[in-house]
């Protein structure tokens, strides 16, 4: 009895505090006896198909550790808060398995570009998508968020190969390091080598038949040319795609970055520079192009890439005229806010994390009318409750 009140008096506490802590809100890492309805076993994403619609899948810790570097902030948090990584199998993610398994890898790449309101979920489908490619044993080119490259930039340096052009060398080694981690093991199983050899500067190159690690390593300790092998790396991956030495899955999240009208890196003369001065931009507008097979690209489009479009989520909106015009054809998926059968999962997710507690019916529809079942506001609701 005591404890029970010193527990009473302890929850009291935490709610007058107007503040929700891990240890009041995360869920504990108990081993469940029996599967919860909302939930699937199977975490193998090629498997995911319409019988998974509206359920939960967790994420193995392996695979949660390559990606929690392209993770969004928040989603990191919910990862903390309820000690494992979750998602939602929608139907956007199961119509893109189903065309990725059916797709003729000896033909030209198919281009997907997901759409849709703010906070409808389209990042948390692209993860979804990088888990099938890893699994899938695809290289997997993963560019997250690019617009944080053009609006926090590091270190702005002349180009060391072009010199109209600016890098951008902390943020380019930066992304090495991470599709090296997240590739480590598919790349270490293809032992794919350079075709070419690369001269950096009088005393330093990189032979043809090092492997492809060796370019990588280079671009991560010598930061200055860490664009330059950006490029060399995606050049590189696209002929050993083309020859059949592999398959590749380019992903990237605010593609419509690259086609806005200019960004905040400023060059020289403190003139806000456009995406194409941008010297690593040109490299991931030519791996969406059409000259090579063994692969797909799944691109979004979002109203926060691109400060000057803001009046519409479609694809040939915010792409513009230039940008429309590189991908086309391709095909546009609109991610939606959450269906009835998905918002009553999400709710049942979160009671069972113990994040909130059970919910009336009335509650639960004036929830549904606040948030719209919108992801981002069904969260964030969720967090004074």
């Amino acid at each position: 009895m005591f404890f029970n009140l010193l527990g009473s008096l302890f929850s009291r506490m935490c709610v007058a505090s107007g503040r929700r802590t891990v240890i009041t809100a995360a869920a504990k890492e108990i081993q469940d006896t029996k599967v919860s309805s909302f939930r699937t076993l199977d975490s193998y994403p090629p498997e995911h198909g319409l019988n998974h619609l509206n359920h939960i899948y967790t994420v193995p810790e392996t695979i949660t550790n390559v990606l929690m570097p392209g993770v969004p902030d928040e989603m990191k948090k919910q990862i903390k808060i309820f000690h494992e990584f979750s998602i939602l199998i929608r139907k956007p993610a199961i119509e893109l398995i189903s065309y990725l398994e059916q797709t003729d890898y000896t033909k030209c790449i198919n281009k997907y570009v997901l759409y849709g309101n703010l906070g409808v979920g389209k990042t948390i489908t692209l993860l979804h998508l990088v888990h099938y490619g890893l699994v899938r044993n695809f290289v997997v080119v993963y560019l997250p968020w690019v617009a944080n490259w053009f609006r926090f930039p590091k270190k702005i340096v002349q180009s060391v190969s072009n010199p109209d052009q600016l890098d951008l060398p902390e943020e380019a080694a930066t992304w090495l390091k991470f599709f090296k981690y997240l590739n480590t093991m598919t790349l270490s199983q293809l032992n794919l080598k350079v075709t070419k050899e690369y001269t950096w500067s009088h005393r330093e190159s990189t032979k043809c038949d090092d492997s492809l690690f060796s370019l990588i390593d280079f671009g991560i300790q010598r930061s200055k040319f860490a664009c330059d092998v950006v490029h060399a790396l995606l050049d590189e991956i696209k002929k050993a795609s083309i020859v059949g030495k592999c398959r590749t899955l380019v992903v990237i999240d605010g593609f419509n970055a690259f086609t806005a009208k200019s960004t905040l890196v400023r060059d020289e003369n403190r003139v806000y520079a456009t995406p194409d001065r941008i010297s690593i931009t040109s490299a991931f507008f030519d791996i969406v192009n059409y000259n090579w097979c063994n692969g797909a690209v799944i691109l979004t489009v979002d109203t926060r890439a691109n400060k000057e479009r803001k009046e519409s989520v479609y694809p040939a909106y915010l792409l513009g005229k230039k940008g429309f015009e590189h991908l086309d054809p391709f095909l546009p998926i609109c991610v939606e806010n959450y269906s009835t059968e998905e918002f009553e999962t999400i709710l049942k997710y979160y009671e069972d994390r113990k994040w909130i507690r059970e919910i009336s019916s009335q509650g639960q529809k004036e929830w549904e009318m606040l948030c719209n079942k919108n992801p981002r506001e069904v969260w964030n609701f969720s967090k004074p409750l």
